[in-house]
């Protein structure tokens, strides 16, 4: 019915109507922290290019996963910095490793927190691509067996998910199959399925050490100018056996977050990455918005084109936020 009788805003009067009617939700459990582990022990430094994360030694890492269970967010994911690179990235398969080391310790001291791995190798590599380089390109084929060795050493660890992140043809299908072979058929795969070649990413390669040492991820990560060929990657990755989903980042790639849930059903991810968590850090720090306020609203954005879980570096914080009452937009 046209106005006068059909009055929109009769249900938004009052916080408690605007409540009743919302339409989408954020609770702890849509929440993944991610946490970067490195080498040693007792180590604790702050990441300058991401104010509020850290470089954490596996026993401080667990530390932190407790916090994270305490506050209940349900998981949370590894990114592993080694003292050694090489041309294959070895040290991402070491049994000995930083990130083996730190699910092995976040099991012993929060066995209920579901631990996620990311399986690529630039933080190891010492070009800092995501694969094996041969010839100056990198080697697709070639780089299979080696992620697969890091999916499996992590399961090994007692990692309840492994991440692939690295975007090479066919790594889900080889993944799954070296897992299932040795014995591992509960780990699950949450796929980085659609990855986008973003500027995003910028503070976190620096706090990865992951930048590569010449030319650029465009040739296996996707045009961000392309949505339809998202939704042909995220059906190969299930397929070949994704039990879980990701589109990377979030906030520029809310109509792909859609698309995918929209087409597949599958449990899908998003991952608020370092840009997008630096953009509104600056902005909020120069004046420009309530910094809370801010936060939230671009979490609920994200669930509302369509994620049923964040990856966030503010997972925590919320969490917070939201068992007193405080999360607000």
């Amino acid at each position: 019915m046209p106005f006068p009788i059909e009055r929109p805003r009769r249900l938004r009067k009052s916080a408690g109507l605007r409540r009743l009617m919302c339409e989408t939700t954020v609770t702890a459990a849509d929440l993944v922290q991610p946490l970067f582990v490195v080498e040693g022990e007792g180590y604790r430094r702050a990441i300058e290019s991401l104010p509020g994360q850290f470089h954490l030694s596996p026993d401080e890492a667990a530390l932190e996963a407790g916090k994270a269970y305490a506050a209940d967010v349900p998981a949370v994911l590894l990114f592993g910095l080694p003292k050694h690179k090489d041309p294959i990235g070895s040290s991402a398969w070491d049994e000995a490793g930083a990130v083996q080391r730190a699910v092995r310790a976040i099991k012993e001291h929060v066995p209920e927190l579901i631990v996620i791995t990311d399986v690529c190798l630039c933080e190891y590599t010492d070009h800092g691509h995501c694969g094996r380089v041969v010839n100056g390109e990198v080697d697709n084929d070639g780089t299979l067996p080696l992620l697969t060795k890091i999916a499996v050493s992590h399961a090994a660890a007692g990692a309840d998910v492994v991440a692939p992140s690295d975007m090479m043809d066919g790594r889900i299908g080889s993944v799954r199959k070296a897992l299932d072979e040795n014995g591992f058929q509960s780990v699950a795969i949450l796929s980085y399925a659609a990855k986008y070649a973003s500027s995003f990413y910028g503070p976190f390669r620096d706090a990865a050490g992951s930048a590569p040492s010449f030319g650029d991820r465009k040739g296996y990560q996707m045009d961000p100018a392309n949505r339809r060929e998202a939704l042909r990657e995220v059906a190969l990755d299930i397929m070949e056996g994704a039990d879980m989903v990701m589109v990377k980042p979030a906030l520029p790639y809310l109509d792909v977050i859609n698309d995918v849930r929209r087409r597949f059903g599958r449990p899908t991810a998003a991952y608020q990455v370092s840009g997008e968590y630096v953009m509104i850090e600056h902005a909020a720090r120069a004046g420009a918005f309530d910094r809370r306020r801010a936060i939230c609203e671009s979490l609920v954005s994200i669930r509302r084109a369509g994620a049923d879980f964040v990856v966030t570096y503010w997972a925590v914080e919320v969490a917070g936020w939201i068992r007193e009452g405080q999360f607000e937009w």
